[in-house]
């Protein structure tokens, strides 16, 4: 099959001066203008892969603790018809889990140190289903017997405490009992029965866990206060909500976890976004530095163009020579860098390593990072737009070098030749 003349002398002056010394600061500039593509396009794989994968580590921490859906009670009583309202949640094929619960809000005192709480009376038995504790601090949490009034703690509110297994601390309700002397607070003696680290401070410093039974007597109340969701896809929660919306019998409110930290999610896309765009800015300066490399080649080549254009070339088939020659700087930058960049993504978790062992420092400190290793998920809706944003930016930066190629009067060109 023959090769349209174009494509062969687009390829042919991409590698001018290779061979020869003739050409070859063209050739160099060529060869930077692709390289400069190909960092930009690893970086911008490298960096967006690694904060999906710091964004994916979190959110499974804190959905570890944090249930797929809420529902609850508006007013924070109890449920009307608990039952019901979990068989009818349970009928949505999406739903894979399914939880009662209590949630409010009291004092924890150890001596005379006092820290704001969230409490969740939970049922032990079924609180695997919504969330992913893993199998030791099950276990803790299957400590909870109801009558005996065991606490299990987050690991951080623990520390701040002073507290282990086996001590004594007071919880403290909000509302009060009444007595002739004004209102006096309700105090209660639990017991530390364990502690649960979720990885994710918020709730390690915060939440504290007791039997659901328990919890209905501290608190007062004559049930569970909502029921906790686990979904076969967390991403479809959104979804799976407003369809339980219209489902649900009662007057209840349907939460999902993304509602329940929509400013940290929030911060995290505008970041990403924000991200995107200022790398993109540097492939587009790597991409544009082609418009230098193809002006160069077109003054360089003058003598050639006029010659072709007296052989019968068109100015559309000038034109369409030194698009090659950008595009292949483009498309040859362009992968090598997604080959760079993904060989990167991938291998993150050793090659970060491997530097903090060559220059002995520490890039994630365990005491400051929620996380101590590097993560890394490169996705497909990243890396495709990545690629097509350079391969287009690449053919814009050919069209006014080639334009200029094809107005090359061969009269003009050859008069000193």
């Amino acid at each position: 099959m023959q090769i349209p003349y174009e494509l062969a002398l687009g390829w042919r002056y991409t590698r001018a001066g290779r061979a020869t010394r003739r050409n070859g600061f063209i050739s160099f500039i060529s060869g930077v203008s692709m390289l400069g593509i190909a960092l930009g396009v690893a970086a911008l794989i490298i960096v967006l892969s690694v904060m999906n994968g710091f964004q994916k580590d979190v959110r499974d921490r804190m959905l570890s603790v944090v249930s797929h859906i809420e529902i609850v009670a508006p007013g924070g009583v109890a449920l009307e018809d608990p039952a019901r309202t979990m068989a009818e949640a349970r009928r949505n094929p999406a739903v894979v889990g399914a939880t009662t619960f209590i949630a409010t809000q009291a004092l924890l005192a150890r001596g005379e140190d006092m820290r704001g709480t969230i409490v969740r009376g939970i049922d032990p038995a079924h609180e695997g289903e919504v969330t992913d504790l893993g199998p030791d601090q099950g276990a803790t949490l299957q400590k909870l017997v109801p009558g005996q009034f065991g606490i299990v703690l987050g690991i951080e509110l623990a520390r701040a405490l002073g507290v282990r297994e086996g001590d004594s601390v007071t919880l403290v309700a909000p509302n009060g009992q009444v007595t002739p002397a004004g209102v006096v607070p309700r105090l209660k003696q639990m017991t530390v029965v364990g502690t649960f680290n979720s990885g994710h401070y918020e709730y390690d410093s915060a939440l504290v866990m007791v039997h659901q039974d328990d919890a209905a007597r501290i608190f007062r109340l004559e049930g569970p206060s909502g029921i906790r969701l686990r979904l076969k896809d967390l991403h479809e929660a959104r979804t799976v909500a407003q369809e339980l919306a219209g489902s649900l019998s009662g007057d209840l409110l349907i939460r999902d976890w993304t509602q329940q930290n929509k400013t940290w999610f929030s911060a995290v896309q505008l970041e990403k976004r924000m991200m995107f765009i200022i790398l993109t800015l540097i492939v587009a300066v790597a991409a544009f530095n082609l418009v230098s490399t193809l002006v160069m080649t077109v003054t360089d080549k003058r003598a050639d163009i006029a010659i072709l254009r007296t052989l019968g070339a068109s100015p559309r088939s000038i034109m369409g020579i030194f698009v090659v020659q950008g595009a292949m700087v483009g498309v040859i930058g362009t992968f090598g860098g997604l080959l760079l960049g993904l060989a990167i993504a991938f291998n993150i978790d050793v090659i970060v390593p491997a530097l903090e062992q060559l220059f002995h420092a520490s890039f994630l400190p365990k005491d400051v990072y929620l996380i101590s290793r590097m993560p890394s998920d490169p996705q497909q809706s990243d890396i495709v737009p990545i690629a097509v944003i350079s391969l287009v930016l690449a053919f814009l930066a050919t069209l006014y070098p080639s334009w200029r190629a094809s107005r090359v009067n061969p009269a003009e060109a050859l008069r000193y030749e």
